[in-house]
């Protein structure tokens, strides 16, 4: 557990919250005894999940396309 007095963690806070992400949870130390903890927000949902968008077309299309667009990479080499 890294600890920063309220100084440090001031000059720093970048490193502070680097520290934070890393290690999961940092302390700073007030000139009066009095601790507070910095933690990261836990993740709620993958970054990868993203909404769709409805592009109305067939799945059967879209292996179309793909198989269109290699066979004209493909003939752009030769």
């Amino acid at each position: 557990m890294k600890v920063y007095t309220y100084s440090e963690a001031r000059q720093h806070l970048a490193e502070v919250l680097e520290q934070a992400r890393r290690d999961g949870e940092v302390w700073i130390r007030r000139r009066t005894g009095q601790m507070f903890v910095v933690k990261p927000e836990a993740a709620t949902h993958s970054p990868l999940d993203v909404e769709g968008v409805n592009m109305d077309i067939t799945t059967q299309e879209i292996v179309d396309f793909v198989r269109e667009s290699r066979e004209w990479i493909t003939s752009r080499r030769t």
